[in-house]
């Protein structure tokens, strides 16, 4: 770049010079630099450029705007700026102004309705085999598994609940049930049984968790 003159000079060049000209202004570093020199390459000076004024949002435009997330507290940011005609980083200091947050879903297995009475049994059952010694809790298995469905049937990712407290807000999944592709991970005392993956129209039972291994 140039520097003082037609001498082509670097950037740290640009910095002694400038520091050894003016001691008594505050230093310039390279980034200030590089910036000044990239102003002057798109606009031909080196003035200052006046700031970009903050839309203002008259009081029916926000009121429209919380009633209309009031009705559908899921609807995405980007939707209510397109529905109210505002930009979207507005929309957000808008809903920031009012205390909405962004609460993401929580996906949660169906529960049957006999399967509350189903865990007391196993834990009464668990309890007894302990107490009479024909069980330790260190060679249990605790497993889980994983469903993946390519068909777009649920992404948490793109789901928000805007709400000042958060809702909790649960979707029941059928994991169960309808599987694609499953990964299965289990944790026996203080280490981690490798995961496995496996194409299976059902849950996994004993006698396909056997034919895993």
């Amino acid at each position: 770049m140039i520097g003082y003159g037609d001498m082509a000079r670097t950037q740290c060049e640009v910095v002694r010079l400038f520091r050894d000209r003016h001691p008594d202004l505050p230093p310039l570093n390279q980034g200030t630099i590089s910036k000044i020199e990239a102003q002057y390459r798109e606009m031909g000076h080196v003035r200052k450029v006046p700031s970009k004024r903050q839309a203002v949002v008259d009081d029916d435009t926000k009121l429209n705007l919380l009633l209309a997330l009031e009705e559908n507290p899921i609807t995405p940011a980007r939707q209510l700026a397109r529905d109210s005609n505002l930009n979207h980083k507005t929309v957000l200091k808008i809903l920031k102004y009012e205390k909405k947050r962004p609460y993401k879903m929580q996906a949660v297995q169906e529960l049957l309705e006999d399967d509350p009475d189903r865990r007391l049994e196993f834990c009464d059952l668990l309890m007894t085999c302990i107490d009479q010694n024909q069980l330790s809790l260190e060679w249990i298995v605790f497993s889980d598994e994983a469903t993946f469905i390519l068909n777009g049937q649920l992404n948490r990712q793109n789901c928000r609940y805007w709400a000042e407290e958060n809702p909790h807000w649960m979707r029941e999944l059928h994991t169960q049930r309808s599987q694609k592709t499953n990964v299965w991970a289990g944790i026996i005392q203080d280490g981690i049984i490798a995961e496995f993956k496996y194409d299976v129209e059902k849950n996994v039972d004993s006698e396909n968790l056997t034919s895993i291994f």
